[in-house]
């Protein structure tokens, strides 16, 4: 991924991890150049002159043009404390290399910055699974790879230029938890009815306020009870809301709305029916509208019932 679709820097509670620039030299040099530092990582000499960092991190500013690996400065106040880097193209599994000037130790520093980068190469690059190395004695590097959830995958051995030979190391791997799902949404089920009357009219009902999308015209009917069938259902609503009755035979079912809103999920079966006894009154103080077909799209719906207008129109 190319570097203008993965934002820098990282910033955590007590870090910023950003990118190199040639004005860091001097401090990479100072804190590199001890042993006790060099001497765990593989591909640093020992010992190390400032041109050297001058050139690692102008290679380090071009790998992160081209996304090929994102070495970044790890910095305390504006100070650089140590160096952590994710290199994705020189393994067939990304990998992740970090130190830690010795002055800074102690602090939980490296395990700050990992956990950072981490998280950063999971939701900027992708990245879910990653692999690690520390040398065999290395037991404060094996805790940090630990401690931001590797494990050890088997014994390797790498060559160390700081120590001019090869090193017994330990392997790690991290796989990164899926990002767990949201709990699945309620499913409710209402049912509605479609009154056409005999000059080809629907019957839109306003929700009065104080309800949910109060102000928007919908058909009526309303929510099942326990034990209902939608028909039963169905009579019941237009006997509480309009004042009406009719009988499961008047009613015809015809098209079914499915629509996610934020708390539940709506399934609503939409039935027609042309034959009623009464006469239409509003029992719930709603407003309401006799509406030509071809009218229907000029009235505000909730997002349920707005595909079924075009389907209800191309019907009548």
């Amino acid at each position: 991924m190319a570097a203008t679709a993965a934002k820098l820097p990282i910033v955590t509670a007590r870090l910023v991890l950003r990118r190199l620039e040639p004005e860091d030299a001097p401090a990479v040099t100072r804190l590199v150049n001890d042993y006790s530092v060099a001497g765990n990582l593989a591909r640093v000499p020992f010992p190390y002159r400032e041109g050297l960092a001058l050139d690692w991190i102008a290679s380090a500013g071009q790998q992160i043009d081209s996304g090929d690996a994102y070495h970044l400065a790890i910095t305390q106040d504006g100070k650089l404390v140590g160096c952590i880097g994710l290199t994705l193209k020189r393994k067939a599994l990304p990998e992740i290399g970090y130190w830690i000037g010795r002055k800074f130790w102690g602090q939980g520093l490296a395990r700050e910055a990992g956990a950072a980068l981490l998280d950063w190469a999971q939701e900027s690059l992708g990245i879910a699974e990653v692999e690690a190395s520390a040398l065999t004695d290395n037991l404060a590097s094996q805790a940090v790879l630990r401690h931001l959830g590797f494990v050890e995958s088997g014994p390797g051995v790498q060559q160390f230029l700081s120590r001019n030979r090869n090193m017994p190391v330990l392997m790690f791997r991290r796989t990164a938890a899926p990002p767990v799902p949201p709990p699945p949404k309620p499913i409710l089920l209402v049912v509605a009815c479609a009154l056409v009357d005999h000059e080809g009219r629907v019957l839109l009902a306003q929700r009065p306020e104080g309800k949910s999308l109060a102000g928007l015209w919908e058909f009526p009917g309303g929510k099942l009870n326990d034990g209902e069938t939608p028909e039963a259902a169905l009579i019941r609503e237009l006997r509480e809301e309009l004042s009406i009755e009719t009988q499961e035979a008047c009613l015809s079912p015809l098209f079914f709305a499915s629509h996610s809103y934020a708390k539940f999920h709506l399934l609503m079966p939409l039935y027609i029916c042309r034959k009623w006894d009464g006469r239409v009154m509003p029992a719930e103080g709603q407003q309401l509208a006799w509406v030509r077909p071809d009218k229907l799209r000029d009235y505000p719906m909730p997002p349920a019932d707005i595909p079924l207008v075009a389907l209800l129109r191309d019907f009548l």
